[in-house]
């Protein structure tokens, strides 16, 4: 059962439809309810390793749905320390929780200050209705 419409206000958002949970020098990454909703049932998620370096505005991995086969972008630099083993073995969870259970990665951030040139979610809501 798909997830409804939401943009949690606690989250920061990147245009490339990725949300960021900062929580002190990491961050819990994942994709937001639009991208989920725009790709559709997802069949796959192509995580990247433990321990890998993640790029801001770089893909570091794919979510392929029975539609089509996306890029995933970092919305932060940093290093991976736990990838959500769950949207690996059952990516219809982003779809039912994109939020919650439906994370994909969190990350130590290298660069604590690009957190600032993310969106809020009333900005992130306007990019949306742009779409």
């Amino acid at each position: 059962m798909p997830a409804e419409e939401s943009y949690p206000a606690d989250l920061k958002y990147h245009p490339e439809h990725d949300w960021a949970r900062v929580e002190g020098d990491e961050a819990v990454l994942g994709i937001t309810w639009f991208a989920q909703d725009a790709l559709g049932e997802l069949v796959h998620f192509e995580a990247p390793e433990a321990g890998s370096n993640l790029a801001k505005d770089e893909a570091y991995g794919e979510v392929e749905s029975v539609k089509a086969v996306s890029d995933v972008v970092s919305p932060l630099s940093g290093e991976v320390l736990e990838v959500n083993q769950k949207a690996v073995d059952e990516p219809e969870t982003v779809n039912e929780d994109p939020y919650g259970d439906g994370w994909l990665v969190r990350i130590r951030m290298s660069d604590p200050s690009e957190v600032d040139g993310l969106m809020n979610v009333e900005a992130y809501r306007a990019h949306v209705a742009e779409q």
